[in-house]
C-alpha cells in the first residue's frame, strides 16, 4: 500500500511513518480549515490510540503544539498530554468516538482510492 500511495502522491513516501503523517494530514482536515501557519493531525496509531496533534503560532510567534494521545483500554478511555493518563469524560468519549467515525468514512476511504488507484 505505500507503494501504491507513494505513486499516487507523487512524493517519496518510504515508510510507515511516511503513510501516517499523510494519514494524520487528511485526518486534521476533518473538522474544518485549518487556520494559517496552523497544523493539525488526527489518526490512529495503532488499534488501541488516537492521536490528536496541533501547532500554532502564539502572539509572539513562537511555535506553540499541544499532542493529545488517547489510549483505549478494557476499562475506558484515557488521555494523556505526556505526562499522566486520566480517564475521559463522557463528553469527550462522545467526540472521539463521532470523531473516529468521521475518520473511519473519510481518512480510510482515501487511503484506500489511493491504493487501488495504482
Amino acid at each position: 500500500m505505500i507503494d501504491a500511495i507513494k505513486k499516487a502522491l507523487s512524493v517519496p513516501l518510504t515508510s510507515i511513518e511516511d503513510v501516517i503523517h499523510y494519514e494524520a494530514k487528511i485526518g486534521g482536515q476533518l473538522f474544518g480549515p485549518i487556520p494559517e501557519k496552523h497544523r493539525r493531525e488526527f489518526f490512529v496509531l495503532d488499534k488501541h490510540t488516537w492521536v490528536w496533534h496541533e501547532e500554532w503560532p502564539d502572539k509572539f510567534g513562537r511555535r506553540k503544539s499541544l499532542t493529545t494521545r488517547y489510549d483505549v483500554r478494557p476499562n475506558g478511555v484515557y488521555k494523556t498530554h505526556g505526562i499522566e493518563y486520566k480517564k475521559i469524560s463522557v463528553e469527550e468519549l462522545t467526540n472521539l468516538y463521532e470523531a473516529s467515525k468521521l475518520y473511519r468514512q473519510k481518512v480510510i476511504p482515501e487511503l484506500q482510492r489511493l491504493a487501488e488507484k495504482y
